[in-house]
């Protein structure tokens, strides 16, 4: 295939203008995002309920609650599925293109969304068991939407409004956070209605009445209807020009695909040079070779690292919000409360804070990105999050007293607001543009799954360093801890990392993935430019 004819289809990519289908795409890329944060949230609400359902202590002053080994296992078996997932279908998504992986990432999520309702026996082993298998492949599943879905939205969209869409496709999340909490909110108001109970500290038995495990199932399962929605159309989906021009050498394909989707206008070839075999690649340089990390290691060790450090930070304040809003007061004592009251009233809690400073960091991030670029985004973000942390924890005891609570769920609320106008939305976005078309689902999912190996840390080690430093507070089976006010010192920390490591990363704004990757460079052109970073406010 001539050089100039690629760059001919490459070029129309980076000039056509936003259209329908730019919006479509990101609906149905969206979905497996929308499954995630739906997941994640709600998980939350379950280990609760889970607790008081299957691990009642008779005669024990507190409702039941999940021993560590098992409260670690529910939260962080996803996470571990997601991890593999995002290395390996991110491997999968350059050798066999984006489409062809595509539709099996959103089978595992819809099946194993509802096997997660499901349980192959009664006792607690069983249901844990049965649980956590479905939750490793529905993981597995999400990991995989992750350098799938950023590749082929940034492979679609033009220059211009690249980053937009990318981050789009991520705030996705955000309508899965409040689809979770009004799921939550809506079953257990039913439940509540239907099944009156009294507190656990009034009646321990019938504070959790029988009906309460069809709760957590209908919640959790309902989150396969969204994507399974989108199944057909994400089948009709085609293969992305990008990848069909420069990996698969086929442009008489590109240019097929492009009038399929794109309105723009496609010129005729008097010649059209079929797909080229394979080892047209010989000539370039491989993942990882020395070539490789000349010019792409320091950006692949900037992205990867990010994401980490980041994830250590945003799923530890995600996953337990419960814990921290007990430990301020802003929730009732489990046992002042039913079980389902205490699910309608944590779910509540979340879906506030969701709604006010989760969601909306999202789409500020959607707006500003192509005006003020990523860079500046991420520095920003990793800024606050620290100061945030900083001002919660450091005169943490003053945030503890009734009077207080407000301000700590408003400075709270502004912690997320900033991780998702921050480094959140931006460490999805980067990596699906500054990497070769053949490296760059492979490369997005190494971040990814760096930031999944942040996550389960976070998961893991902030389950048990919050716990109270006087052993006579702290969660049935735990170990002391070094408390909730040395957690929210550690997660400041971690930040501040984060906010160093974005000088790794280059600034992509209004630039072509192309010119970022120096794909049409000459391939015996060793030279290599420095790194450096550009920054546009």
């Amino acid at each position: 295939m001539a050089k100039d004819e690629q760059l001919q289809v490459l070029s129309m990519l980076d000039a056509a203008k936003t259209q329908f289908y730019h919006f479509t795409a990101v609906v149905i890329s969206g979905m497996g995002f929308f499954t995630d944060s739906y997941d994640l949230f709600c998980i939350s609400l379950v280990t609760k309920l889970l607790g008081r359902i299957y691990y009642h202590v008779e005669g024990s002053a507190k409702p039941g609650s999940l021993p560590p080994n098992v409260a670690a296992a529910v939260n962080g078996v996803a996470l571990c599925g997601t991890l593999a997932g995002q290395l390996f279908f991110g491997w999968l998504g350059d050798k066999l293109g984006r489409k062809g992986a595509y539709g099996i990432t959103l089978m595992l999520m819809v099946g194993c969304s509802i096997g997660s309702g499901l349980s192959f026996g009664s006792s607690p082993t069983s249901v844990i068991a049965t649980l956590c298998f479905f939750r490793f492949w529905l993981g597995f599943g999400i990991g995989g939407d992750y350098p799938l879905s950023a590749t082929i939205m940034s492979e679609y969209a033009n220059k211009k409004t690249r980053g937009a869409f990318i981050a789009a496709v991520f705030a996705m999340q955000g309508f899965g956070i409040l689809a979770g909490g009004m799921v939550a909110i809506v079953v257990s108001s039913i439940f509540r209605a239907v099944y009156h109970a009294d507190p656990y500290s009034v009646d321990p038995i019938g504070s959790t009445v029988p009906q309460a495990d069809y709760v957590w199932r209908i919640i959790l399962m309902f989150g396969a209807v969204p994507a399974a929605l989108t199944f057909y159309s994400r089948m009709k989906m085609p293969e992305t020009p990008r990848y069909t021009a420069l990996v698969a050498k086929d442009q008489n394909k590109a240019r097929q695909d492009m009038a399929k989707v794109l309105n723009v206008e496609m010129k005729e070839q008097q010649e059209v040079a079929h797909a080229q075999p394979q080892n047209n690649r010989s000539s370039k340089f491989a993942l990882f070779s020395k070539k490789f990390l000349k010019r792409h290691g320091l950006h692949l060790l900037g992205t990867a690292s990010t994401w980490f450090l980041l994830d250590i930070a945003y799923y530890s304040q995600n996953l337990f919000q419960k814990d921290i809003f007990s430990a301020v007061g802003w929730l009732p004592s489990a046992s002042s409360m039913s079980a389902l009251d205490e699910l309608y009233k944590i779910a509540r809690a979340q879906t506030l804070i969701a709604l006010c400073g989760t969601v909306p960091g999202y789409w500020v991030t959607v707006f500003l990105i192509d005006h003020i670029g990523r860079f500046a985004i991420q520095l920003i973000g990793f800024f606050f999050m620290t100061a945030f942390m900083f001002l919660l924890a450091i005169p943490y005891h003053h945030w503890t007293r009734p009077e207080n609570n407000i301000g700590f769920i408003v400075i709270y609320g502004l912690t997320f607001f900033f991780a998702n106008f921050g480094p959140n939305s931006t460490t999805f976005v980067v990596p699906a543009e500054i990497f070769p078309a053949r490296f760059r689902s492979t490369c997005h999912g190494i971040s990814a799954a760096a930031g999944k190996a942040g996550a389960i840390i976070g998961a893991f080690g902030f389950l048990y360093a919050s716990q109270n430093q006087d052993k006579s507070k702290t969660d049935a089976g735990y170990p002391p801890g070094i408390g909730m006010r040395n957690s929210l010192i550690v997660l400041g920390v971690i930040s501040i990392l984060g906010f160093f490591f974005t000088f790794l990363v280059p600034e992509s704004k209004g630039k072509s993935l192309e010119e970022m990757s120096r794909e049409n460079e000459d391939e015996g052109d060793d030279q290599v430019q420095p790194n450096r970073v550009e920054v546009t406010v």
